[in-house]
Formats: C-alpha cells, sequence, structure tokens
C-alpha cells in the first residue's frame, strides 16, 4: 500500500512560498535580536560594526533574500491563480507585503545607510541614539508584520483546490 502523498504543483509552490518566508523571517529575527541592540546602543560609538574595511552591510543579502522570496512567492500566486479562496488570501498578503517593503524602502532602508556613513566617534551622542532607538523600535514591529503576513498564509494549504 502506497502512503505517499501526492500535493498539486499549486499547493507546492504556496508551500514553498510559506517556507521561503519563515527563511526570510529567520534572517529577519536574527539580526533584530543580535545586530540590531548592538548598533542602536550608542551611536556615533556603536557605529564601530558599520566602519570599513570590515563593516557590515546586509544590503546584498537582504536583496538576494528578498528577490528570491517575491519570486517564489508570486511563482505560488500563478499557480493558485484558479484557485479563488487562495488567489484571495496570497493577493491580500502581498499587498501588506508589498506595503512593508515600500516602507522599508522610505524609511528603514534610508536611515540605516544615514548610520552606515555616519563617521566612528568614541561619543554618544543623545539625537543619534534617539533616532536609532526609534529605527530599532519600528524595526521590531516591522519584523511582527512580516511574520503575521506569513503566519496567515499557512491556512490556505488547507483550502481545497476544487470549489
Amino acid at each position: 500500500m502506497d502512503n505517499t502523498y501526492q500535493f498539486s504543483n499549486a499547493t507546492q509552490w504556496l508551500f514553498y512560498a510559506i517556507c521561503a518566508y519563515f527563511i526570510m523571517n529567520g534572517a529577519q529575527l536574527w539580526e533584530t535580536v543580535l545586530m540590531v541592540p548592538a548598533w542602536t546602543a550608542a551611536p556615533p560609538s556603536s557605529l564601530i560594526f558599520f566602519q570599513k574595511p570590515y563593516g557590515l552591510d546586509f544590503k546584498v543579502f537582504w536583496i538576494i533574500t528578498h528577490g528570491i522570496h517575491e519570486l517564489i512567492f508570486i511563482t505560488a500566486l500563478i499557480f493558485n491563480w484558479k484557485i479563488r479562496k487562495r488567489r484571495n488570501l496570497i493577493l491580500l498578503v502581498l499587498a501588506g507585503h508589498i506595503a512593508v517593503r515600500v516602507w522599508t524602502l522610505l524609511y528603514f532602508a534610508p536611515t540605516i545607510i544615514e548610520f552606515q556613513q555616519l563617521p566612528y566617534s568614541n561619543t554618544v551622542d543623545v539625537f543619534l541614539q534617539e533616532k536609532a532607538a526609534q529605527w530599532r523600535n519600528l524595526n521590531y514591529l516591522r519584523v511582527a508584520i512580516f511574520f503575521m503576513l506569513n503566519f496567515l498564509l499557512i491556512p490556505g494549504l488547507k483550502i481545497k483546490e476544487k470549489q
């Protein structure tokens, strides 16, 4: 007796999209828990993490990670397009995802680039510390929203394909 399960391409691609989201969520969590508190602690002194020649710059990593995730996500949407309830769920999550990505491009990316370009100083600037704290706190919200969006996709796996 064959106990293997056969999943459609639509279900497989939705599963892949969820997995890609979890991989991205894990990277976001790692950065948020370990890196963000360190560099936001006492700028400009704590900005040593960004100084050349060995400074941290996650720009390429995040471009690649989001690019791969979004290609898989769009592929899942294409394969699930004819399944109305799944399509609607994926479109809803995609709209939320795009909104957070726009927020990232308009606020988070330019602000961290600004911090990365500040010269190191063995002092603490209260204004920079408050600005970094705001970035950190809003980042907590952003990461939570990305997690929530991913969790919203999971029930889509139970939506029947035949309607």
